[in-house]
């Protein structure tokens, strides 16, 4: 696709017609981190000084207030313990025991009869019965089938989970910062299709998940810097993951001269060598991360459009100066106007 053709994508744009819409995962993105991507020895208790995870990600299907049903009888003390595998260690943190009947009621669903607070081993007090005991931690949950005789009785649910620490670095080793990372950790159903396991995970946050292959998208920026990696999670350990981007951050200025004070009031488009527009914003210098790569970007100040071709190297934050110089024209040696860019984008 020529300059000029890409520059009519934006005209368009900017004369009012609709917006082609932006692809975060359009245009060139980085590579996968493939090396050591997975930890498979490292011990899950490892992630803080003393040995002990980070708070957990709430788990889905928790109610925020969950009608709970109160069964009659005598009760008796039942212990809940959970481990992350058969031989681990008793978790002391981060588990919500959910408890309920095993008889659905008159709606077909089984009655929630209670639910703890968020903790370690915990004693609730149930009658005689068949009870389905639900323990959540994070994202990894388990249930087992528990029958209450005429005494007090001691059950273990084994999670099959392990954790997952996610980062990104830009290039070879350049840490990328954290606050504009972003990760989405997705799961295969049994349908093939891809279900957001955590929406919007942060870097460097462990995060509790039952064992299985994960799909990780990482997000470098809002725009095009997206890598995505297949991850897997084994039992009782930590899986630390690094996923490597390319591209860096630039912020765009529209200027009367080079090195010049950046305009005010002045609308952007960026868009990639085949036409897609990527970025659409309005100011005198917003700034952006973009993929390795090169594109176009177009600037509209006082009704009069500017652009200006530019490249897009791993790790090398630069300001993208358009000048006024930069008028654009067509190759009529015409300058285009924004009320002649439908007319000019017609084949």
């Amino acid at each position: 696709m020529s300059r000029m053709v890409r520059i009519l994508f934006a005209l368009v744009i900017f004369a009012g017609a609709a917006p082609v819409s932006a692809q975060q995962d359009a245009g060139p993105s980085g590579d996968i981190f493939a090396p050591g991507l997975v930890a498979p020895n490292l011990d899950f208790r490892l992630n803080t000084p003393d040995g002990s995870l980070t708070a957990p990600v709430p788990y889905g299907p928790g109610a925020e207030n969950p009608t709970l049903v109160q069964a009659p009888g005598r009760r008796y003390d039942l212990v809940l313990q959970a481990r992350l595998v058969a031989d681990g260690e008793l978790l002391s943190e981060g588990v919500t025991w959910r408890v309920f009947d095993a008889h659905p009621d008159a709606s077909g669903e089984l009655p929630l009869l209670l639910e703890t607070e968020p903790g370690g081993t915990s004693t609730v007090q149930l009658p005689t019965g068949e009870y389905f005991v639900h323990a959540a931690f994070g994202r990894a949950g388990a249930t087992k089938r528990v029958t209450i005789l005429d005494d007090s009785q001691m059950e273990s649910v084994v999670l099959n989970a392990g954790g997952l620490k996610l980062d990104s670095v830009v290039g070879e080793d350049q840490p990328a910062p954290p606050e504009r990372l972003s990760f989405e950790i997705l799961q295969e159903n049994e349908s093939g299709d891809l279900l957001a396991v955590v929406p919007n995970a942060s870097a460097n946050r462990v995060i509790p998940l039952s064992a299985g292959t994960y799909h990780v998208v990482s997000r470098y920026g809002g725009v095009n810097a997206v890598v995505r990696a297949d991850i897997e999670v084994e039992p009782g350990k930590l899986t630390e993951a690094t996923m490597r981007h390319t591209g860096a951050e630039v912020t765009l200025k529209l200027v009367s001269e080079e090195g010049g004070e950046a305009l005010a009031n002045t609308s952007w488009a960026v868009t990639t060598q085949d036409g897609i527009t990527v970025h659409e914003s309005i100011g005198a210098f917003p700034s952006i991360v973009l993929a390795a790569g090169t594109y176009t970007a177009v600037a509209k100040h006082q009704d009069e459009i500017y652009s200006r071709d530019f490249v897009v190297e791993t790790g090398i934050e630069r300001d993208i100066e358009v000048r006024l110089e930069d008028l654009v024209q067509p190759e009529t040696g015409t300058i285009v106007r924004p009320d002649m860019a439908r007319e000019l984008a017609e084949p």
